[in-house]
């Protein structure tokens, strides 16, 4: 008989992984809430047709597609069948498919729910999204995305505040990280320098993948997809500027003087950074001119934060997309946003023990059974206790007590109370500290206090 298992980039969690995760989906829907976001769902299957073409070739391949139900080979062409042609198959066979983000599902809300939503529209969205990436160190084919995004609004107040969100969640969260911050613009205004802006899709595409690959890999990437060794050779000493922010971008203004796209961008990402220094956002904001961000539908600022102190990939990311509802039938509203890696994050704070100790327990206080009698009085108090929010419990039976005990300690549970006939003859619970093994007797009165 096979042992039970799941596929392969997929986890399960347990109570006390839980715990943790909810830690860290707390402490951003706190953040995200702070700044005025409001939340929303959306399925966890959409049409193909709302995903197909919106992450580029690379990104569709990624795409879980979903059987239609019944006879799926009904729909089936058979000269398609015959020749083996995948891509129309696919698309003959499933209607739908799992969504790789949350970006492009909000896009398809905004414009089917446009009438019922306010804008500039706020949003934040706690949700798993699927890709069917080869499972690695950090990488899932299964993981949640903690999304913000702002909808209806050209300003770049909303990628400053974006900036801010990411410092206080990292900070309330323990964790120092770099934000890396570009924008498209200024790629388009690199493809114009050297004169290929026809390659543009390829070279973002390319040097999206510097820190994957390293830069030999890339160039020969480029050197694949058309471009000239000329042309490779005099991308490399743009893409590495040296100085601070400002001077880089002081240098990539000289370099743009035929690009208005290119001056553009350089013009938004100057207006940002001032801002985010006048703000002393707490955090360390460094210009990354290899920054690309692969996915096609970003168009102004794009970001992404490392940690520091763990070797792990990106941990959060993001950007402006100027038009993205458009493609579904609502041109001209711009949107910017940003996407956490929950699942990155925990990997990273787990390697750093970064999680408050309090974060492990669901249970703060457990009841020894004595029995029946016993029981009544424990459920009395544990009824006063859960109303003033206490996690408590009773251990469901009378057994022996070195075995209740070994279950609170294997739950990390940090305090016992134990009810025996003495104890409810003197009107008093005894309270043992299972960290300290301190023990002493407290009326019913002092027990919420001792446990707070």
């Amino acid at each position: 008989m096979q042992k039970p298992s799941i596929p392969k980039g997929t986890r399960d969690f347990l109570p006390s992984e839980m715990v943790r995760r909810n830690y860290i989906f707390d402490t951003v829907q706190k953040i995200f809430r702070r700044f005025g976001f409001q939340p929303i769902e959306t399925p966890a299957m959409e049409n193909l047709s709302v995903l197909l073409g919106k992450y580029g070739e690379e990104g569709d391949k990624l795409l879980y597609r979903v059987l239609n139900s019944g006879d799926f080979l009904s729909a089936v062409n058979k000269d398609d069948w015959s020749s083996q042609n995948l891509n129309k198959l696919s698309l003959q066979m499933c209607e739908r498919g799992l969504r790789y983000d949350l970006t492009v599902p909000f896009a398809r809300f905004v414009v089917q729910h446009q009438n019922e939503i306010v804008f500039p529209f706020r949003r934040y969205q706690i949700q798993p999204v699927w890709r069917a990436d080869r499972p690695q160190k950090g990488r899932y084919r299964e993981f949640v995305q903690c999304d913000a995004d702002v909808v209806g609004s050209d300003s770049l107040l909303n990628e400053v505040e974006l900036l801010q969100i990411i410092a206080e969640v990292f900070n309330e969260l323990k964790i120092k990280v770099t934000v890396k911050i570009n924008n498209r613009k200024i790629l388009h205004g690199i493809a114009e320098r050297i004169g290929r802006i026809d390659k543009l899709t390829d070279i973002t595409v390319a040097i999206d993948k510097l820190d994957k690959i390293g830069k030999e890999k890339v160039n020969e990437e480029l050197l694949g997809k058309g471009l000239s060794s000329e042309a490779v050779e005099a991308l490399q000493p743009i893409l590495h500027p040296a100085g601070s922010n400002l001077e880089k971008l002081a240098q990539m203004e000289n370099l743009f003087s035929g690009s208005e796209t290119g001056l553009k961008g350089v013009d938004e990402l100057r207006t940002i950074l001032n801002m985010a220094e006048a703000l002393s956002v707490p955090t360390d904001i460094e210009l990354d001119l290899t920054l690309a961000r692969g996915l096609h539908y970003y168009t102004g600022a794009i970001l992404e934060v490392k940690a520091k102190e763990v070797e792990m990939g990106s941990i959060c990311g993001g950007g402006r997309y100027d038009n993205l509802t458009g493609i579904f039938g609502l041109p001209g509203v711009s949107g910017v946003g940003i996407s956490f890696g929950a699942d990155r994050i925990y990997d990273v704070m787990m390697q750093l023990n970064a999680f408050p100790e309090n974060s492990v327990h669901t249970t703060r206080l457990m009841f020894v059974n004595f029995g029946k009698t016993e029981e009544l009085y424990s459920l009395r108090l544990l009824k006063m206790l859960r109303s003033e929010g206490i996690h408590a419990e009773i251990y469901p039976e009378a057994a022996k007590i070195k075995k209740q005990m070994a279950y609170a300690d294997s739950k990390a549970i940090p305090f016992v109370a134990m009810a025996g006939e003495k104890e409810i003859a003197d009107n008093c619970i005894g309270l043992k500290n299972m960290l300290t093994g301190e023990q002493q007797n407290v009326s019913p009165e002092a027990l919420l206090a001792k446990i707070k």
